[in-house]
């Protein structure tokens, strides 16, 4: 009797230690996300006026992918996106519609990800609510998946860059006052605490920084400090006068006046701007830093995107939502230490997308992808320059007044834009941009004989990814309606049902902010 438990235990022991192996294998993987960061305002994407030494050696030793777009470039629905792999319609999650059900938060990466085993954990600006209901009427913005990780200092909403007025990592607020540097502090002991647990992890931190109210770090003060920056090449009204004039409707080109209304604000902007974008790279350094001195540098992926572009005053923008370039793309850098030495700084052209993330860190930590996933696995792309065959992707807005919500597709070098509003003032619009020669989308060339054929193929793509909303989009939260919206054949009588007002109507009786000060 004695032996026969002896003989379990020592088999037990071994079950264990082939486990704790496999764990070891496995590797662990960080996903940092900022907000409203550009891809043009990141040194290896070629600005000569931006600081960040940090994200340009993830590009030196890692892959950079040239063309990451945001299927939708607002914070809410793109945090969404990020974490579940599926395009917005699908979430139901957004700004103007709502939470996301609880069963489609279980099917993000983090949560595949810990019943897979994996230790988790989150800080930062979390960014959308999780319903906790099943009714799909349920509007409440309050709950946050607090218990779904095994650690958690998130934050409800836009979160505050003081560190002492956010409750999960206000402990660091003496040493680092500033959010953005505090979460780097807080990712050293989320790591401490990983390596205890005997597992992978799997930290994920979402960044508020470089959104406004520009409120950058003092402690980078001196970084800029006497600077004159250059202003975009399409920057201001007069390169704006070709745009369709649903793009000139909301806030992106009403709002944010201190991007054009004098060279003193400007000039203030951008810096605020640099300097927060400085405070992330910095933080970015702060975790590798911790990656190594606790030893665990050699087995960590590290993902850094941004959840939408910042227009930054080109063709009179500021924010993001729009389709445009600027808006649209932000950086995306994987760096993953296993990689062969032959791919270390690698650039890769071929487009991907905000859809992409959540299937490729699964494919990385060796789980399945769901089939509800709408992106690819990026892992063949950084190891061959044609290692995934997609040509295009959609972007799509169904935030904000009824004249920006519109549909696009991309590819490499092409841009398909449909404005879909109509009335009085405006009729239906297209848009396209050889972007492949045309990165500031100057010409639209749209009515030149040359490019027709071109035009039948982007306007087939984006007819299918129509298709593709009418039959996927989830029937609540007011998805349904776009199927008709951005239909192609749709008359203003087929649309008028649909529509909810435009931007001086959604304005009445409200003062816009000057987010700046």
């Amino acid at each position: 009797m004695k032996l026969n438990y002896i003989f379990q235990w020592i088999l037990c022991l071994g079950v264990i230690s082939s486990l704790s192996a496999q764990d070891e294998k496995r590797p662990n993987i960080i996903f940092l996300l900022s907000d409203d960061h550009t891809s043009i305002a990141t040194g290896c994407y070629g600005n000569d006026q931006v600081v960040t030494p940090n994200m340009d050696k993830l590009a030196e030793t890692g892959t950079q992918f040239m063309n990451h777009y945001n299927t939708t470039s607002i914070c809410m629905a793109s945090r969404a996106i990020y974490m579940t792999g599926m395009f917005e319609y699908k979430t139901g999650c957004n700004f103007e519609h709502g939470p996301m059900k609880k069963e489609k938060f279980q099917k993000s990466y983090p949560m595949i990800l810990r019943d897979a085993g994996y230790f988790t954990g989150f800080a930062g600006k979390f960014g959308f609510a999780v319903s906790d209901g099943t009714d799909p009427s349920d509007k409440k913005w309050e709950v946050l998946p607090v218990d779904q990780f095994d650690v958690w200092a998130g934050g409800l909403g836009q979160t505050k860059y003081k560190t002492e007025k956010n409750k999960y990592i206000k402990k660091y607020a003496e040493k680092y006052p500033h959010s953005t540097r505090a979460h780097a502090a807080w990712a050293h002991d989320f790591i401490v605490e990983a390596k205890e647990s005997g597992k992978p992890f799997c930290m994920s931190i979402s960044f508020k920084a470089p959104h406004l109210p520009f409120t950058p770090d003092v402690y980078f003060d001196a970084v800029y400090e006497g600077k004159t920056y250059k202003k975009p090449a399409n920057y201001g009204e007069e390169n704006a006068k070709h745009l369709a004039p649903q793009a000139l409707t909301g806030r992106q080109y009403k709002q944010y006046e201190f991007w054009r209304d004098t060279e003193e604000n400007y000039q203030e902007a951008i810096k605020r701007y640099n300097q927060l974008i400085h405070g992330v790279d910095y933080a970015i350094g702060m975790i590798r830093k911790s990656l190594e001195e606790l030893g665990v540098d050699e087995n960590t992926i590290i993902i850094y995107a941004g959840d939408n572009g910042y227009s930054c005053g080109a063709h009179n923008l500021g924010g993001k939502v729009l389709p445009y370039e600027e808006a649209s793309k932000s950086p995306l850098l994987i760096y993953d230490p296993r990689m062969p030495k032959k791919t270390k700084g690698a650039q890769r052209e071929t487009i991907t997308s905000s859809i992409d993330i959540a299937p490729t860190i699964l494919t990385m930590a060796g789980v399945d992808v769901p089939q509800n996933m709408d992106g690819v696995n990026l892992v063949p792309l950084m190891h061959k320059k044609k290692g995934i065959s997609r040509e295009y992707i959609p972007l799509m807005n169904f935030f904000g007044n009824d004249e920006i919500q519109e549909m696009s597709v991309v590819s490499k070098d092409w841009k398909y834009i449909y404005w879909q509003y109509e009335d009085e003032r405006m009729q239906p619009t297209e848009e396209l941009y050889y972007v492949g020669k045309d990165r500031l989308e100057m010409e639209n060339v749209i009515s030149e004989k040359k490019y027709q054929k071109q035009l039948q193929i982007m306007r087939k793509r984006y007819d299918e990814q129509v298709e593709q909303l009418k039959q996927n989009a989830v029937p609540y939260h007011d998805y349904q309606k776009y199927g008709v919206l951005f239909d192609r054949q749709s008359t203003s009588e087929d649309k008028k049902p649909y529509l909810r007002g435009t931007y001086e109507e959604q304005m009445k009786g409200m003062t816009p902010k000057n987010h700046f000060n």
